[in-house]
Parts: C-alpha cells; structure tokens; sequence
C-alpha cells in the first residue's frame, strides 16, 4: 500500500490543520509509502497551534528553505494555497502578497524523526514497515488485510486514523511497490486488482514513475507526457535512447519487477497481539493483557520446541505514540506466568516514565528471539531447584534494573588465559566448548590481567626460579610444578610460531609462606634472556 498528496498539491509533508501525504499499499512485496511529492514539511504539525490544543482560527501556514543564496517557499497548507501562496515563491515575495501566512524554515531532521514515529505507528497495520525517501514509507501487507476485514478495511482505517492525527494521506493498493507509489501520488484511493496497474497508470503523468528530473524533462520535450504513451514506444528504442538505468526504473514502476524490501526493525519470530474496543491505561489491565498473550504464545513455542530469549511489548497509544519495553531472559522460557512476571518488574522499574496519554488501543508481544528448550523430565532427587532460582533471580534483576545490569562470567574456548572467560549481560548457566585436556588442569581463582612483571632469580639461565620479587617483596620458592606451555592461537591471532616473545611456560609456585601462584616465563632461553610473569594466585 502507498499513499500521498492529491497530484497537484504543493505540500511537502503534513502541514497542520490541512496536513497533506502519501502512501500506497502493496501485496506480494506489498507496501505502503506515506509520501510527499515535493519536499519535506512533516515537522510543522508539531509546531502548528492544532497540535497545542489551539482551538481559535488557525493561522495559515507555510514552510521555506533555502534555494541557492535564496529563500524559496517549498510547502503551503490547504488555506495558504486556497489564498493563491504556491510553493517557489521567494520568501520576501511571499511575505509582501501573503503577509497573513505564518511562515517557518523547514526542519530536516524533525522530519526525519516525526516520519520515524509516523513508521513506528504503521507498525500496527504490519511489521514490515520500510522508509521510502525523506517523506515516504512502504508497508508490506501481505497476509494482515483479514485482520481489518480486507484492504478496503485496512486502508479506510489507516485513512481515518492518519486524518484523526491531523495527517490527509493518499493511499493506494498494488501488487507490487512501483504502481503503489505511483497510484499513492497520482490517484489515491486506488485499490488496483492482478494485471490492473498498467492500464490505472497509463493515463497519469511520466513524472508518476518516479524518474530523475532531467529524464522526465526530456520526456516531456519529446512529447511522452502521460505513461501510456511512454509505454506505447519500442522497449528496444527506449533501451537504446534512454539505458539501462531507465528501463529499470520503468519495470520497477508499472509492476513489471519488484525491490527488496527494506524493514525499518527487524521482523520478530513470533507475534500476538490484542487490539481493543476501549482504551486502556492501567499497569493491572495491562499485566492481564501480558499474561493472555503469553498463554496464546506458549503453543507456538512448544510446537518449535523452543523458548523465548527476547521478548518485546508494544504499547500503541491512541494518539499515535508507540512505547516498547524490551526484556531478555538468562535461559529460553515459554511459562506465561514467568513473563507476566518479569513485564510486571519491568513496568515497576520504568514507572513514572510511561506515559498511557488517552491509552492504549493495541497492545502485541514480539518474540525477538528465540534458542531450543528442552522438555525436562522432573527428577525429585535431583537439587537443580538451586539453579533455577538463580536464573529466576537474574531475570528479575534485568527486567528490574534494565539490560546489562546484571552480568556473570561465561567460559570460552580458548587455552589462553587472558581470554578463557568473558563478561556476558544474564547468567546463561551453559559453559562453551573447551578441550578436555585444559578441564583437567588446575588455574588459579584470581587473574591478573595485565600479568605483572617479576624478577626471578635462578641458578641456570634456563632454569626454573629459587627466588622472585614481585611487588618490591621478596620470596623463596619452596616447592615448584612444571612446566606447561601455552603458545599463541595463531588460527585467531597474525603471529606465527617463529615470534619469539610470546610462548609461555607456566609453573605452579609456592614460596616458604605457604602462597601459591602462577607463574610463566616468556620466550624460550637459545632465543633471548627470559622474562617471567605473575598471572594469578592459587588459594
């Protein structure tokens, strides 16, 4: 589906009360663009007096932006071109025959972020929604138009909704993403059947196409003013006058191929949602919501033979405004009173934050992702109570002091020391792959990292320390145990195995006190005099 401003009109974006767009609507890569023709101009509604609550006689409004060294009008409400203020005008021009118009420069990156928010609030009508320019959107409807009683349904909802925000959008329905833009623009309102698109576009200007400037100035020197009679010239002829470039475009435009769709958020796994007749707002009816939706996922999850790892809640509010509140879990789960609990500590932590306005008229639980969760047989003599408490516990702590706040140590398959173990946001309670042969062998509790430089004292070059002072202290080696060599992984790392300096030879060391530690020389003795290392201390 696409959508737009009537053809001819010169707003660029949504001006506030008379707020003009885009979009058209598509099916197989199906889409809807909220575009506007000519320039930006979403950012006005935001600072328009309709949008404060004004009930007075609203003041005309129009946008500029600088042309070269000059000031040019580029967007008009519906009552400042009714007034006869078109888009072109210089800015002093406009002032001197319109002194009655309120005039604003354009806001490019108010825009950008007000056609993101529009973005997340198509979110409800399909999750795949893409951005199509500064002042468009597509929105692939394949399979949700049942959900609003067909496509006539879906885009008369979307229309009042858009109107009700204040937006007067365009929309048509297409095959295919080319003939929704275009139909979006030129004829809104259209909802076009299989094989309909060529003959709807042959009556509407080249410029419908969406060619570069320059080429539909040259088509329209040539005399090819409307599709039809573009598409009544020779494909070849077309090919050789105009290239490649060109007939790529044309193809895209009349249905003929089709793009990659873009989605603006990743598209979840799993979805259920609730849409409802009255409005919501309370954290009580919102926890209920939260727990229905769960139980209809739990089937799904079970038939996968797999748990939710990332969840997400939408909150769509009634004015337009969508809340996400996003949760991970430390192990895959699928029990709905699990969730409901963690949403619940979620919702404590953000509080005051949220903000439910008029409430919530949808509320959808996203499964981001998802890992394989075994059905366990419960064992009464087995104690793995203890463990499940903890990853209860650690769900609790991230959903109430918010992602990454909670972070435990996870193995990782490596022989070097420094990266053996690393820092990972939830307590996963899985260890990684590692070779059976380092499992066996003991390491010390406490790591330094960087090592720290000793001087070793030994009776042979070569040979293994009697004495070391490390930290300006003195110690007798008592007992001694290796060595162990470590070398670099050089499948990881650009060294090879004739660096010297980096081969470890490690000793487990306890000095006349009773203290343990872990010691390694570095480099091999024929290849220069040895360093030695402090890298960790045994209990």
């Amino acid at each position: 589906m696409h959508g737009g401003a009537a053809p001819d009109s010169p707003v660029a974006g949504s001006l506030a009360p008379e707020a003009a767009a885009t979009a058209g609507l598509f099916r197989e890569a199906s889409g809807s663009a909220h575009r506007a023709p000519r320039g930006g101009g979403l950012a006005a509604e935001a600072r328009h007096p309709a949008w404060q609550g004004a009930t007075d006689e609203l003041q005309p409004l129009a946008l500029y932006d600088k042309d070269g060294g000059l000031m040019r009008i580029r967007a008009a409400c519906e009552r400042a071109r009714l007034a006869g203020l078109v888009p072109g005008l210089s800015l002093a021009e406009a002032r001197a025959r319109f002194p009655f118009v309120r005039y604003e420069e354009m806001d490019r990156g108010a825009d950008a972020g007000l056609l993101a928010a529009i973005a997340d609030w198509c979110d409800r009508y399909t999750p795949l929604v893409a951005l199509d320019g500064l002042a468009g959107l597509f929105l692939d409807i394949s399979g949700c138009a049942h959900l609003f009683g067909g496509e006539d349904g879906l885009m008369r909802d979307l229309a009042q909704r858009m109107e009700g925000q204040g937006l007067a959008a365009g929309l048509a329905i297409a095959s295919s993403a080319g003939p929704a833009a275009a139909l979006a623009v030129h004829a809104p309102g259209t909802v076009t059947r299989p094989g309909e698109e060529v003959g709807l576009l042959a009556p509407l200007p080249c410029r419908a196409l969406r060619f570069e400037p320059a080429l539909s100035a040259t088509l329209d020197r040539l005399g090819l003013r409307r599709v039809g009679e573009l598409l009544s010239m020779p494909r070849a002829s077309l090919g050789r006058r105009f290239g490649a470039a060109f007939m790529e475009q044309l193809d895209f435009a009349i249905g003929r191929s089709t793009r990659p769709l873009n989605p603006r958020r990743p598209v979840p796994a799993l979805i259920h949602e609730r849409r409802l007749f009255e409005p919501i707002g309370r954290v009580e009816d919102i926890e209920n919501l939260i727990l229905h939706l769960a139980q209809r996922l739990k089937p799904d999850l079970e038939r996968l033979g797999q748990g939710v790892r990332q969840l997400e809640l939408s909150l769509f509010r009634v004015d337009g405004v969508v809340e996400r509140i996003a949760l991970a879990t430390a192990r895959p789960m699928r029990d709905p009173a699990s969730i409901r609990r963690l949403f619940c500590e979620r919702l404590k932590a953000i509080g005051d934050e949220r903000d439910a306005g008029y409430g919530y008229d949808l509320l959808r639980l996203s499964v981001l992702s998802m890992d394989v969760l075994d059905d366990d047989q419960s064992n009464f003599l087995a104690s793995g109570v203890t463990a499940e408490r903890m990853v209860t516990l650690v769900d609790r702590l991230t959903a109430r002091l918010g992602p990454g706040a909670v972070q435990s140590l996870q193995d990782v398959a490596s022989h070097w020391p420094e990266k053996a173990q690393a820092l990972v946001a939830g307590f996963s309670g899985t260890a990684a792959a590692t070779d059976t042969a380092m499992e066996s062998l003991p390491r010390p509790l406490r790591i330094l990292d960087p090592p720290e430089p000793v001087e070793a004292i030994s009776v042979l070059p070569e040979g293994e320390p009697i004495r070391f002072v490390w930290r300006r202290a003195a110690h007798r080696v008592l007992r001694l145990e290796g060595p162990e060599r470590i070398e670099p992984e050089w499948w990881h790392d650009d060294v090879t195995t004739a660096t010297p300096g980096l081969f470890r030879d490690y000793f487990r060391i306890e000095d006349d006190a009773g203290r343990r530690y872990w010691m390694f020389r570095e480099g091999l003795a024929d290849m220069r005099p040895a360093r030695w290392f402090l890298h960790g201390i045994f209990p």
